[in-house]
């Protein structure tokens, strides 16, 4: 089947202030094809932000990227949750009180260790919702420029992985542990999406607590799997480490918070992506061994995956002097500065330097692959 009559999906993984990147990339996209439209969009945790922006705009493709790029360079740490003193100091000793009173009645409540009610303002904002609804989705459905939008949340009540859709002619589907649900979507959804355990508080969504959505998606692509897709183009944040020699990778001293939780981020919330797109193309091996007459429900998919060209981690270092001092005491608490591994760092920096660099290496990488992009695309430069 000729690449412009499938249908294509956009699969944006997390990686907090990674996401950058993303936009990086959509502008070399958007400058080299600017006629592209993806009929499916789905994002989770951070690129649930890009997804929804995209799925939401009414303007065509290189303008709709030029207003995401604007909203992640306007953006700083303090739009995206409060950063003074009194309320990061706030926070953490409510958590110290807590687990000193051993959630005794009157030990205070605690929902995460930082209030993202700016976040929601100026998504609300730069979307520009009616009352916190992605009202841009329903016009880009009547006019045959989107087909479906999902994005994807974790259920703290059901522990279930809920992807969230709206669309057209939509097959619901449901799977152990994961399951989709009909919606008109908001940012109450993209919020929920990007809500990273513990750090960032829950957000209610039709009657339930939701967090982030990475926390159980075994299967990234599976969203737009089940959306139809037949050719998928999936934008990671996750730098492809090179196998270390066991003797190299002992550690000098025992590793601090910072490190183990930024492991826990990666795998969590990044490494699936790898694992699912590895799974995809062995199916795809598989099909194209077999026989005329494939089992009903089973099609090959095409998959482009793009990565950093660099560790995204290493340069979180060089601007963490750009965060605000109380949220920097609070980081380097947990030992940012006492190991090299620096995801949670990276995750966190909302910083106009670091966005910025991200901004560039996905527009760099972009265009060194342009020709295969094309090719992919089957479309012409």
């Amino acid at each position: 089947m000729p690449a412009p009559l499938k249908k294509l999906a956009l699969v944006l993984a997390g990686g907090g202030a990674r996401a950058a990147y993303q936009v990086g990339f959509l502008r070399s996209l958007a400058r080299a094809f600017p006629d592209l439209q993806f009929p499916v969009i789905t994002g989770v945790s951070a690129g649930a932000i890009n997804a929804a922006f995209l799925a939401n705009s009414t303007d065509d493709f290189p303008r709709t990227v030029e207003r995401l790029t604007s909203l992640w360079t306007n953006l700083t740490i303090d739009q995206v949750f409060r950063t003074d003193f009194a309320t990061v100091g706030t926070n953490m000793l409510r958590w110290a009180l807590r687990l000193t009173l051993g959630g005794a009645p009157l030990a205070p409540r605690t929902h995460g260790l930082v209030n993202t009610d700016p976040l929601r303002d100026y998504l609300r904002n730069a979307y520009g919702t009616t009352q916190g609804m992605l009202t841009g989705v329903e016009t880009n459905l009547r006019n045959g420029r989107l087909k479906a939008v999902g994005i994807t949340t974790t259920s703290y009540t059901t522990g279930e992985t809920n992807t969230w859709v709206q669309g057209e002619d939509l097959k619901m589907w449901e799977r152990p542990g994961r399951r989709s649900r009909p919606t008109r979507l908001s940012v109450e959804h993209v919020m929920a999406s990007s809500a990273l355990p513990l750090i960032f508080p829950a957000v209610e969504v039709d009657g339930s607590w939701h967090g982030d959505g990475g926390m159980g998606l075994i299967a990234p692509l599976s969203p737009a799997l089940h959306l139809g897709a037949d050719l998928i183009m999936a934008v990671s944040t996750r730098f492809p480490r090179p196998r270390i020699e066991p003797d190299r990778s002992v550690p000098a001293s025992y590793p601090p918070p910072a490190s183990v939780v930024g492991v826990l981020f990666d795998t969590v919330f990044l490494d699936t992506l790898d694992h699912d797109a590895l799974t995809v193309r062995r199916v795809n091996q598989f099909l194209a061994r077999q026989p005329a007459g494939i089992e009903e429900g089973v099609r090959p998919v095409e998959l482009l995956l793009q990565r950093p060209t660099q560790n995204l981690e290493h340069l979180a270092h060089e601007f963490e002097t750009e965060l605000p001092r109380a949220f920097r005491f609070a980081t380097r608490g947990l030992g940012t500065r006492e190991t090299s591994r620096a995801g949670l760092l990276a995750t966190l920096m909302f910083a106009p330097g670091y966005i910025r660099r991200m901004i560039e290496m996905g527009e760099r990488d972009g265009d060194q692959r342009r020709a295969e992009i094309a090719t992919f695309l089957g479309l012409s430069l």
